[in-house]
């Protein structure tokens, strides 16, 4: 295990996720192995995971049957299926959870993205999940859209762990700290437990070069030159990001919630899978390691970074690098805020569409089972 780069992450103080889940890995002793063997102390999931999972018929098929028979509609059935998966994987990591008193071992289940700009309904929603999931090495993820700011904040009034998802930018993670911040006021305020708050912010990563670079290719071809600045830009957002985590932490203001037990929102690196092959398949991990932090990977990722990672501290080192480039990109009229704005409504659709997809596969199955019955 020693020479496994993926431990070598947990010693520099990076917490490894892994971005997938399925009945399958489940059910044949895959996630208890990447836990036992790699140091995997996490798992993430949403809509698109689960829809390629569900798309496996024979995985899933006798629980869409009992639940029909139950009398559930195919969005009963497709909360009830994710649930499932969630919680065994969550038992799966409660010895990390309890062995780190907390602060790892956390499974996320997304609220359905069609409440994105609904407030009130993904309050609704994440407190349905939560009270079914029933574990507390769970966490509810919520986008960080607009209306998803003052969902964060009450579910953290509640006390309900979250994962803040589609981070693209400074300006929103800064929003979302703060609505952190205030939710656990609230909650001590109310006499709450501070020491039972768990949340994350996850921050993506890969999408965000996939945008701009195209946009330095163009520029480079109306200039007759170059623009040194390619696949650059989500490293840099995300070292500035990590050094807002830094400053929030040694504020005032959370050291004094820290006094009643409250825990910082780590970020988590996500969208970590290369999407453009003339990059290393293991950019978005190698660069990006640092204390305090969580790397969530897909499987293939994962495994690359096992074969040929090599870990280094390397957030700290790169922050007058990002402060460079995050200039530069302005100079060359590129607005970060827009960027960001545009990566999240992308993020949103992608993911309605993936929910929609899942209603269909439930819904075929449920039809096709009813039909033989």
């Amino acid at each position: 295990m020693r020479n496994n780069p993926l431990w070598t992450l947990r010693e520099l103080g990076q917490g490894v996720w892994l971005d997938s889940l399925s009945r399958r890995m489940l059910a044949d002793g895959t996630l208890a192995r990447l836990i036992a063997e790699d140091g995997v102390s996490g798992v993430t999931s949403n809509p698109t995971i689960f829809e390629h999972a569900f798309a496996a018929r024979r995985d899933y098929e006798d629980a869409i049957a009992r639940f029909a028979r139950d009398g559930l509609d195919d969005a009963a059935i497709v909360r009830a299926l994710m649930v499932r998966d969630v919680v065994d994987a969550a038992d799966l990591l409660r010895p990390v959870h309890v062995r780190t008193a907390g602060a790892d071992g956390y499974v996320s289940i997304e609220v359905s993205p069609h409440l994105a700009y609904d407030t009130v309904a993904t309050i609704r929603e994440a407190r349905a999940l939560w009270a079914a999931a029933g574990r507390p090495n769970v966490l509810v993820k919520v986008p960080a859209t607009a209306a998803g700011l003052a969902a964060i904040r009450a579910l953290i009034a509640d006390g309900i762990g979250v994962n803040v998802t589609l981070l693209f930018g400074t300006a929103r993670y800064e929003e979302v700290v703060e609505a952190y911040l205030c939710g656990l006021e609230e909650r001590r305020a109310r006499g709450g437990d501070l020491r039972t708050v768990a949340s994350v912010a996850s921050f993506f990563l890969s999408r965000i070069d996939s945008q701009v670079d195209p946009v330095l290719e163009r520029l480079a071809a109306e200039r007759g030159r170059a623009v040194a600045l390619h696949g650059q830009t989500a490293m840099a957002c995300a070292r500035d990001a990590y050094r807002c985590f830094r400053e929030v932490v040694a504020g005032a203001r959370f050291r004094d919630l820290r006094a009643s037990g409250a825990r910082a929102q780590r970020l988590v690196w996500a969208s970590t899978g290369t999407k453009n092959p003339a990059y290393s398949d293991i950019k978005y991990v190698e660069s990006l390691v640092g204390a305090d932090t969580f790397s969530t990977m897909p499987p293939e990722t994962l495994a690359a970074y096992r074969d040929h990672g090599q870990p280094q501290e390397q957030l700290l080192r790169g922050a007058q690098h990002a402060k460079r480039t995050l200039q530069a990109l302005a100079l060359a009229g590129i607005r970060m805020d827009t960027v960001a704005a545009r990566l999240e409504a992308e993020g949103v659709r992608k993911f309605q569409t993936s929910h929609d997809r899942l209603l269909d596969i439930v819904g075929a199955r449920s039809c096709a089972l009813t039909v033989q019955a």
